[in-house]
């Protein structure tokens, strides 16, 4: 749980722990007890050491805040890891303790809102992921190296952090690790230094992230420029891969250029720097997306429709996920029907088959499955259902034949533009939608995302 109790509360540590309406006034309900709205970090400073041969993490995590409300002690997700010394804006914590997945630091004075803070937390252990509703997240040894992914609460199994989707910040990650190793992160790569057997990488992401989107890949990984053609949108794509990979690699990867320059013709600029697709040596049984890079294994680099399809979906979630990043999980649809619908747009522009026929396909499927979910709001367990996916990009379709491409497609330039790198709902949509195209969007969505009942299959006007 992140959280700050406010200063008229007693601080946690006795039996009773925190109140139990302060455990109620988490701000996500599908992650309860995570994050909260009473302090924003700012920033984030990591400096990790791993080895890998024992799987044993020493880290250093400065967290540069301000408080939002009055506090007299501060929560911090923190899982399976044990935090050693603390200092608060330099000053050494002499009260902090550890409860489940709970870093509780009690500061020597009541924080005031508006208070600038920093925390200095040094912490150890070996990372595990942390098993829920969505399998395992978090910090995963590979047979030859680390996968992190993040989505949704997978974050504290390796910082502590204030682990919400709307609390962005900015990243510096330092990863220091066994030589011949490459470790990638979000963001630029900004130095590289060995020393003995061990080296360090340094990576900078300065536009703003969610926790859940920050990971940390390590393998015996090459990078390999995937782009090289320099045109006006030019964006600098890699690949990080195993020697033995390289080729697939290329050949799985080939299109993706062509996919980048379609979506930036489709959403707008690419937002960020670079884009890395991370190849882990494992097979993986679902690729996933983390700010500024995606990660395959080498079973989605065939060139079949399923596996491009997947390539394209993680490359749109930059737009709709990373830059845009739902307020609240309720609102996931706005991630997955968006990414789901640039796999269409990807398999009408590459001449797969057209919109309209991805479209009616999954409208079919639809139609023969359990109608129990509402899109706009289908509860943390179901949150990543597929059908979620499929009848949020259909609502897409349908206000795009309602309003016309070029109406359409100028919604999602204005949308991803006035929002990038900001967190987004699904009634922020709405108002940009009625503005955009003139329409009483709220009703022509309602029936997709608050409806359990499937609607027609949307018709061409």
């Amino acid at each position: 749980m992140s959280s700050i109790f406010p200063s008229s509360t007693a601080a946690p540590g006795g039996a009773g722990g925190p109140p139990a309406d302060e455990a109620a006034a988490s701000p996500d309900p599908y992650l309860p007890g995570h994050g909260t709205d009473a302090y924003r970090v700012t920033r984030y400073e990591l400096d990790l050491d791993y080895k890998l041969s024992s799987n044993r993490l020493n880290g250093r995590a400065v967290l540069h805040a301000v408080t939002e409300r009055p506090a007299s002690a501060i929560v911090l997700d923190l899982t399976g890891l044990r935090a050693t010394k603390i200092q608060l804006s330099g000053r050494r914590v002499r009260k902090f303790s550890q409860r489940a997945d709970q870093l509780v630091i009690v500061p020597e004075a009541a924080l005031l809102p508006g208070q600038e803070f920093t925390l200095d937390i040094r912490y150890e252990g070996n990372p595990a992921p942390r098993r829920g509703l969505w399998g395992e997240v978090g910090w995963e040894e590979l047979t030859d190296g680390v996968l992190v992914a993040g989505q949704p609460n997978g974050a504290p199994s390796w910082f502590p952090c204030n682990d919400h989707p709307k609390d962005k910040a900015s990243y510096r990650i330092s990863v220091t690790t066994d030589a011949n190793y490459r470790a990638v992160c979000n963001g630029i790569l900004v130095s590289r230094t060995s020393r003995s057997s061990r080296e360090t990488w340094v990576y900078e992401q300065a536009e703003p992230m969610s926790t859940y989107l920050a990971t940390v890949q390590i393998g015996r990984y090459e990078l390999l420029a995937l782009d090289t053609v320099r045109q006006p949108s030019h964006v600098p794509q890699f690949a990080a891969v195993p020697a033995e990979l390289a080729d697939a690699a290329r050949t799985g990867l080939a299109r993706q250029p062509e996919m980048m320059r379609t979506f930036i013709n489709c959403f707008g600029p690419y937002p960020f720097a670079e884009y890395t697709a991370v190849v882990a040596g494992d097979v993986l049984e679902i690729p996933l997306e983390a700010q500024s890079l995606s990660i395959f294994g080498p079973n989605h680099l065939k060139l079949d429709w399923e596996s491009q399809r997947l390539i394209a979906h993680e490359l749109s979630h930059q737009w709709f996920g990373n830059s845009l990043t739902a307020a609240s999980w309720r609102d996931i649809w706005l991630h997955e029907g968006f990414a789901c619908y640039a796999e269409w747009i990807w398999s009408e522009e590459s001449g797969v088959l057209t919109v309209a026929r991805r479209a009616a396909a999954a409208w079919r499927k639809l139609a023969t499955s359990k109608q129990d979910l509402l899109v706009g709001d289908p509860g943390p367990e179901l949150m990543f259902d597929d059908r979620v996916y499929k009848r949020g990009a259909l609502a897409l379709h349908a206000l795009r034949l309602r309003c016309g491409d070029l109406a359409f497609f100028s919604l999602l330039h204005e949308w991803v533009a006035e929002n990038r790198h900001g967190s987004v709902s699904t009634q922020q949509f709405i108002l940009t939608a009625d503005r955009a195209t003139g329409l009483d969007t709220e009703s022509l969505l309602h029936p997709w995302l608050y409806q359990e009942a499937l609607p027609p299959l949307p018709a061409a006007g």
